[in-house]
């Protein structure tokens, strides 16, 4: 009987820690990657603000500079985290037309990994496009 206690233990254990583990899990921050280029041209340093309150995720595509020009800051859209996931939109205006581009990714740690998705050129192929963002850490007070 004892050593059947002592396995039930061990699995409560277990629980808890994974448990408290995911409960931590958490996507706010600020998140910064290189995004490659269309056909493989000069990427561009993209950054993303996050924020998870009460289950709820919001945050913001800071604009910068780009290829195509200065980009302006964009909130995003349809936002959720559930079980490590993140997934997002950020709705883009080029030339008159606006394009919607979804962004899905899994936390680990300090590191987001995904994939984004966004319309074809002229109603072709949706270009879909791998990334890797790394949290940034707070600065250090002095």
């Amino acid at each position: 009987m004892k050593p059947l206690r002592t396995f039930l233990a061990a699995i409560a254990a277990i629980s808890l820690c994974v448990s408290a583990h995911a409960a931590s899990a958490d996507p706010s921050g600020t998140w910064k990657w290189t995004q490659q280029g269309r056909n493989g041209g000069a990427g561009f340093e993209q950054t993303l603000k996050l924020d998870l309150k009460d289950g709820k995720l919001t945050g913001t595509m800071v604009g910068g500079q780009t290829p195509r020009g200065t980009m302006p800051d964009v909130e995003i859209g349809d936002a959720s985290f559930k079980d490590g996931a993140v997934a997002f939109s950020v709705t883009r205006e080029f030339n008159g037309n606006k394009v919607v581009i979804k962004y899905e990714g899994k936390l680990e740690g300090d590191t987001l990994t995904g994939t984004s998705e966004r319309p074809g050129r002229d109603g072709g192929e949706p270009q879909k496009r791998e990334w890797i963002a790394k949290r940034e850490k707070p600065a250090a007070s002095a």
